[in-house]
């Protein structure tokens, strides 16, 4: 089992790992310009999180469901999948191009900072918006891929997008003096390219399967599409919570000072390299638990399910003693601005409990879109985020943080530390109602001529 999970993680490791690689090159790259540059990517980052993570489920749902057909042997099920992923990701992407002007009015509503930083920030925002199809289209295609059980296909397209990125950010702000467009740009460029190769992976490795059982028509029937738009809808609030909470996070940030918004960027970091590596976890565990779940097969079911656990928990040793040694190395690496990294540095504490308090939520997360008890993940998304707010103005109002920015960030991180552990906690307690009960039952042995006949209630 653990050759199994290894052989579906280290791909998506890195995978996922080439994501913050490449936020952290982008943060290098404008971290140098000014600090209203950092302010202004975290804030057009912020705004495309808060809409791509609302449509995570075109790569989710895909990779749960398709994971499940694959376990079952029905391919004519799993191409259906990846047609319904892809039509419904180029109808978002298209609503979201024809939206992008009410998007960017509103945007400048949520988040605060000062006038250039805001500026830079609209820059960034409508140069990449063009990038929607190809994102969203890319969510499909790697989440289909996931779910057949091949993590190596999305992580060479991972790898070729980054590589794209960064080389073409790194050529418009350093060669061209582009500024923040010239990242914006890269992001574009490299989006469509990595669409491009992952329709050619599909084709070559997938394409005698796409031929045989492609059906237009049937796929995008109503009746075949309400199952794929219930779980969806239920991990779109799901993700609706996920990104309120982040985008939140960031608002507060810019609500204390340009300075704090900056050195929460920066240690935001840190999460998001913890975050992307669990995930590959995480991702194993969708395919895996997906399988399983398909094949009927209870034994590796839990067996995936408890090993992955374990690796969790050696991940988060190991991330908390790296961060604690190398921590103040990180930070000089992604900002050179003194004043930035002493502040930093007042908060170093939440970054080495990070990996302890939400090492379960990511894994529970790929166990639970593997399965698609999206009911389960939506209703403990609801209560940890209800959690999150709750912590955070209830402990404003005990204390007056009107006078001490420090405090106030620190409120606003003990927040997203409980709201980590809700997570992982909620999950947790549901673990054998929403997971394991889809394969465990009681086994009734009929004696029919000598034959046993084994029925799964």
């Amino acid at each position: 089992m653990n050759r199994r999970i290894l052989n579906l993680a280290l791909p998506n490791i890195i995978t996922n790992i080439t994501v913050p690689l490449l936020g952290m090159v982008d943060m290098a790259i404008v971290g140098h310009l000014s600090a209203a540059h950092i302010g202004a990517i975290t804030i057009g980052t912020s705004i495309f999180n808060l809409i791509y993570w609302n449509f995570g489920f075109l790569r989710m749902g895909t990779s749960g469901f398709t994971a499940q057909a694959y376990g079952a042997r029905r391919f004519d099920e799993a191409v259906k999948i990846f047609v319904r992923a892809f039509t419904l990701a180029l109808c978002i992407a298209t609503l979201l191009i024809i939206l992008q002007w009410p998007i960017a009015k509103l945007s400048q509503i949520v988040f605060h900072g000062s006038n250039e930083v805001i500026r830079l920030a609209l820059i960034y925002f409508f140069i990449r918006i063009w990038a929607a199809p190809a994102t969203l289209g890319l969510y499909a295609v790697k989440g289909w891929f996931i779910g057949m059980q091949n993590s190596k296909l999305p992580m060479w397209i991972a790898i070729f997008i980054n590589i794209i990125n960064i080389v073409c950010s790194i050529i418009f702000v350093l060669v061209f003096h582009w500024d923040i467009a010239g990242v914006a740009l890269g992001t574009v460029i490299a989006q469509y390219s990595g669409l491009f190769v992952g329709v050619i992976f599909a084709n070559r490795y997938y394409g005698h399967i796409i031929r045989r059982h492609l059906d237009i028509r049937s796929s995008l029937l109503w009746s075949e599409m309400k199952r794929f738009f219930k779980v969806n809808g239920d991990i779109f609030l799901r993700t609706v919570c996920l990104a309120a909470v982040f985008t939140f996070i960031t608002a507060a940030s810019g609500r204390i000072s340009d300075e704090v918004l900056a050195i929460d960027a920066l240690m935001l970091q840190f999460f998001t390299l913890f975050s992307y590596i669990m995930d590959g976890f995480a991702y194993a565990g969708e395919s895996l638990v997906g399988r399983y779940i398909g094949a009927r097969d209870s034994s590796n079911l839990h067996l995936s399910i408890r090993y992955l656990l374990l690796w969790g928990l050696g991940l988060t040793i190991g991330f908390t003693i790296l961060y604690a040694v190398w921590g103040n190395a990180f930070l000089r690496l992604f900002c050179d601005d003194t004043e930035i990294i002493f502040g930093a540095q007042q908060y170093i504490f939440w970054i080495l409990i990070v990996p302890v308090c939400g090492f379960s939520a990511f894994l529970f997360d790929g166990i639970f879109v593997g399965a698609t008890a999206s009911r389960t993940m939506r209703n403990t998304m609801f209560v940890a985020s209800v959690t999150f707010f709750a912590v955070y103005f209830g402990v404003k109002t005990i204390w007056d943080t009107s006078q001490s920015p420090t405090l106030a960030n620190n409120i606003l991180w003990a927040a997203f530390m409980v709201y980590l552990t809700m997570r992982g906690l909620l999950q947790a307690a549901f673990l054998h109602k929403s997971i394991f009960s889809q394969v465990d039952g009681n086994i009734i042995m009929n004696k029919t001529n000598n034959n046993y006949k084994t029925l799964i209630l």
